[in-house]
């Protein structure tokens, strides 16, 4: 019985209920992270597409409320003041002055979403800039001409058949830019993901951006850029016809 005393090799198999080595964990955790990084990748995309979505979404809604209050006024609401913070006296409400007949805001500051009952912010949160021409949300005056070098009086609207916008919609800044759309009465401009220049809802702004196409949507003139967004810019840009908010008035008859 010589080989009784022989050594006896152990089995490489795993005992029932043994764990995996180190390295064999660290293999499982790093393919585990090569999975999850392809998975969160589009998953961020399809959350901005639909943020995108979301907000275009909105700019048409809010479109729609502009073209009927001004059917239902004769002119074109006010901008709201943007440093006004939610929940307090005056946010997102016109601002009308009745005893004026014009606005208290410059031509710009953002949707007067309490007024019109619309969203008060886009999908990433924050307000939206409104510009108008302002001579087409003053009082009606069925005595003087409508605006501008505007000959017509329009006895029941603010504006008459003769009247254009003074708001440009152009592809880039600068005088290199192409016009996309002229004589705007009415602008609406989310200002994207990265928000820069916009209104929050506690009335605070975003710093504005490095981008100069950006910053010609918030430098309180009547020029605006619309282009496809990249790094550099992401605002999303709408507006309202001349043509459309005349004859919407013509429609009920409000224009002759």
């Amino acid at each position: 019985m010589w080989w009784w005393y022989l050594p006896k090799r152990r089995s490489t198999r795993l005992a029932p209920g043994a764990g995996f080595t180190l390295i064999e964990l660290a293999v499982a955790l790093f393919i585990l992270g090569l999975l999850l990084g392809g998975l969160l990748t589009p998953l961020g995309t399809r959350v901005e597409q639909q943020r995108i979505k979301d907000t275009r979404r909105a700019q048409d809604d809010i479109r729609e409320a502009i073209i009927g209050f001004t059917v239902s006024h004769g002119r074109l609401p006010c901008p709201a003041h943007g440093t006004i913070p939610s929940g307090t006296a005056g946010a997102g409400m016109e601002s009308y002055n009745a005893q004026t007949g014009q606005c208290d805001v410059t031509a710009d500051g953002v949707i007067p979403w309490a007024s019109l009952a619309v969203p008060e912010t886009d999908a990433w949160g924050r307000r939206f800039t409104y510009r108008i021409r302002q001579d087409w949300a003053d009082r009606i005056n069925p005595l003087a001409p409508a605006t501008g070098n505007c000959s017509e009086v329009a006895a029941n609207a603010s504006y008459a058949l003769c009247s254009e916008g003074n708001i440009t919609v152009k592809d880039s800044s600068g005088p290199s830019g192409n016009n996309v759309a002229t004589n705007v009465p009415a602008v609406i401009v989310s200002h994207g993901k990265n928000g820069f220049g916009a209104y929050l809802p506690n009335g605070n702004r975003v710093p504005l951006s490095g981008s100069a196409d950006e910053r010609e949507n918030t430098d309180h003139d009547a020029t605006f850029v619309s282009r496809t967004p990249d790094d550099g810019f992401d605002d999303l840009v709408a507006w309202i016809s001349s043509a459309i908010a005349k004859s919407r008035l013509v429609a009920v008859g409000k224009l002759p």
